[in-house]
């Protein structure tokens, strides 16, 4: 296919070329995405039948705010569920149910050795639920110093719930399908189309670089357990929480209510008389659910104050989803400008850049699995380099969409190993300025450019892997 490129494609390209290297600089990427926003609108307003100056500039700034309405729209969902989500934690943590789920795990922590791989998995049932950094507070407060006390290094702790918690939950992000919905909207996928994917190669990935951190890591968990001296202190840990029947009854109700539609889901792709729960739906289930169990608990811990409690936990949450999305909501508005959103922030017969820049690409170079793979993982790796795991999604999945087309591949795949890159990397594994792993090494005490350091070593073992694995799957 056959790709005339015009001022608008080098432009776009140019500005891509900047954002990458404003990535690499560690340097803020919002203000050049959204003054690439206004370039473009500038110059598809002038190129306009009739158009003149004035009406080319009032057309550009129009663009700025069309095309971040866009993307605030598209978005939003996963917005809304992220914020209930934190929302009915926080009222679980009023009333002191978060302790009491967590603490059947504390039993596991009868060695360092068990407790670097019972921390790390608990970590990454929570983050699937309730997200990494809210479960990075409840995980890491709660279990990481029973942890150490059973002679588990700090720094192996925060290891573990760093690789299980911001990587390998969050990139599959398999419960809530934040990143894979995000990664299929800007691919022109059907919701759901990459979560077999993309839970694939973050097991993969997670497993390998779980493996190998703990081989890094075992002498010092063997020099560190032999400074424990009473392995008991671990059994005898308690929570300052007080249980009573209603905290209790909560802490059973919360986890029991989410694996019940987990079942579900996977029920529906087999039993006709149930709806099928795939991307916007199960997001819709989970969302509710969290509303529902947000009031319960406010109802339960508060009484009639619950209509004024309950408002707050809800402005936590939306506060918390706000600071995680300003950033990547400009960032994702540009990306869309070389997608199938053109049209509807541009206008009819707006082209699709990025895609029509792939094609281009494609006719030029030889593309083939190996080199598409490892590349769109490279790209997703350096988007992650601004600390935020999502805001790479965008060009990583209009990527796979010009690239994997083009090539004659499964777009499926070739998005979700970009997805990995840019989750992994700035999810908050590999960028010591991201906020999962600051909050993480925080709460471990370990110096988070240490903890960055630790980490890059397993972590693109671990993605490496992961590549090879997209290959095949491709």
């Amino acid at each position: 296919m056959e790709v005339t490129l015009t001022l608008s494609h080098w432009l776009y390209l140019f500005v891509v070329l900047g954002v990458v290297a404003a990535m690499v600089l560690k340097r803020d990427v919002v203000l050049p995405c959204i003054v690439g926003i206004f370039a473009l609108g500038l110059v598809w307003n002038l190129s306009l039948d009739g158009a003149t100056a004035i009406s080319g500039i009032i057309g550009a700034v129009q663009t700025m705010f069309n095309a971040l309405l866009k993307a605030g729209e598209e978005l939003f969902d996963i917005m809304l569920v992220i914020a209930l989500m934190v929302a009915m934690l926080k009222a679980m943590q009023k009333m002191g149910s978060d302790v009491l789920m967590v603490s059947p795990a504390r039993r596991l922590m009868f060695n360092p050795h068990v407790a670097f791989f019972a921390l790390g998995l608990v970590m990454y049932v929570c983050a699937l639920f309730f997200w990494p950094t809210p479960a990075t507070a409840l995980v890491g407060i709660m279990l990481v110093p029973v942890a150490i006390s059973a002679g588990l290094p700090a720094m192996a702790a925060a290891m573990a719930v760093n690789i299980l918690g911001h990587g390998m939950a969050l990139s599959g992000d398999w419960v809530i399908q934040g990143a894979p919905g995000l990664s299929e909207r800007n691919a022109g996928l059907e919701p759901g189309a990459i979560l077999g994917d993309a839970v694939i190669l973050s097991l993969v990935a997670g497993f390998v670089a779980i493996t190998v951190a703990y081989l890094m890591m075992r002498k010092q968990i063997v020099e560190q357990s032999k400074l424990v001296v009473k392995s008991e202190l671990v059994a005898a840990a308690a929570s300052d929480v007080k249980v009573t029947k209603k905290n209790l009854a909560f802490a059973i109700i919360v986890p029991a209510t989410f694996i019940v539609i987990i079942f579900i889901m996977i029920l529906s792709r087999y039993l006709d008389f149930l709806p099928h729960l795939r991307g916007g739906a199960a997001t819709a289930l989970l969302g509710g659910a969290a509303t529902a169990l947000l009031i319960a608990l406010s109802i339960g811990n508060d009484g009639n104050k619950a209509l004024e409690t309950s408002v707050g936990h809800l402005r936590e949450g939306f506060l918390f989803a706000i600071k995680i999305f300003a950033p990547v909501i400009p960032i994702a508005a540009f990306f869309f400008l070389g997608g199938r959103e053109a049209a509807a922030i541009l206008g009819e017969g707006a082209p699709r850049l990025l895609f029509e820049l792939g094609t281009a690409l494609s006719n030029a170079i030889p593309l083939n699995n190996v080199a598409l793979s490892f590349g769109n993982l490279f790209v997703g790796i350096i988007t992650g380099l601004d600390g935020s795991g999502f805001s790479g999604l965008p060009l990583t999945a209009s990527l796979a969409q010009s690239l994997g087309s083009a090539a004659g591949i499964r777009v499926e795949a070739l998005a979700a190993i970009g997805q990995m890159g840019a989750v992994w990397s700035g999810g908050g594994t590999l960028t010591a300025w991201a906020f999962g792993l600051v909050a993480t090494a925080g709460i471990a005490g370990v110096n988070p450019m240490d903890l960055a350091r630790k980490n890059f070593i397993p972590v693109m073992c671990g993605l490496t892997a992961a590549a090879i694995v997209a290959i095949f799957l491709m």
